[in-house]
């Protein structure tokens, strides 16, 4: 299946780190507590697994009203198995992220975004998924901003390109909230960030058994 790739290849050379703040204390938050690694996934290993999940999320409707609010214009589902190829790329994207002895939950969140589509500011309920969370970025790059709980002057752009990995962990997970910017704020360090369909293969370890209660 061919897929449309020639928005993304606007986005400058010349942008070398993921990460914009002007915030110091933040930026040292973002080192300790956040990655991304580009190119992550080779070509041919974006379109293995884009081939295996496009069937199916092509026969869900995009939504528009999520049950907390959280996301504008996606559909998604979980997936627990997996070819042969993306269970090797899932393994991999496992021993960077999380240490072998943390559970990991079962199921992988797959979530499609159309190209209006965005995830609104939000903290991760602390219930539903430990304290790290992984993520496979295909098709479409885009553009993650994080804001701190309490002081909204404290913030970051992310920059996430397409085949690449992103983990965040511990403090950027609990007190920041996350967004995906729609496609009119698209820009990072002033460049605009070209958005089209993105989906998103999402890991996460189990919670702790104190937060559930």
């Amino acid at each position: 299946m061919r897929i449309n790739e020639g928005v993304n290849k606007t986005i400058s050379s010349n942008i070398t780190t993921y990460y914009d703040t002007k915030d110091i204390s933040l930026e040292k938050e973002i080192h300790t507590n956040m990655l991304v690694q580009e190119d992550f996934l080779s070509e041919n290993e974006r379109n293995v697994t884009f081939n295996e999940v496009d069937p199916y999320m092509r026969r869900l409707r995009y939504e528009y009203d999520h049950w907390d609010n959280a996301i504008h214009g996606f559909r998604e589902t979980e997936r627990r198995s997996w070819n042969e190829e993306n269970q090797k790329i899932l393994n991999r994207v496992k021993d960077i992220a999380f240490p072998p002895e943390v559970p990991k939950l079962a199921y992988v969140h797959i979530l499609d975004l159309e190209k209006k589509g965005y995830i609104k500011p939000h903290i991760d309920a602390v219930r539903f998924c430990g304290n790290t969370i992984a993520g496979l970025s295909l098709l479409s790059s885009s553009v993650m901003r994080l804001v701190h709980d309490k002081d909204q002057n404290k913030y970051a752009d992310i920059l996430l390109k397409r085949r690449s990995l992103y983990i965040m962990k511990d403090a950027i997970r609990y007190e920041y909230s996350h967004e995906v910017l729609p496609e009119a704020e698209s820009k990072f360090k002033g460049q605009i960030i070209p958005k089209d369909r993105r989906i998103s293969i999402i890991l996460r370890n189990e919670p702790n058994e104190e937060d559930t209660k």
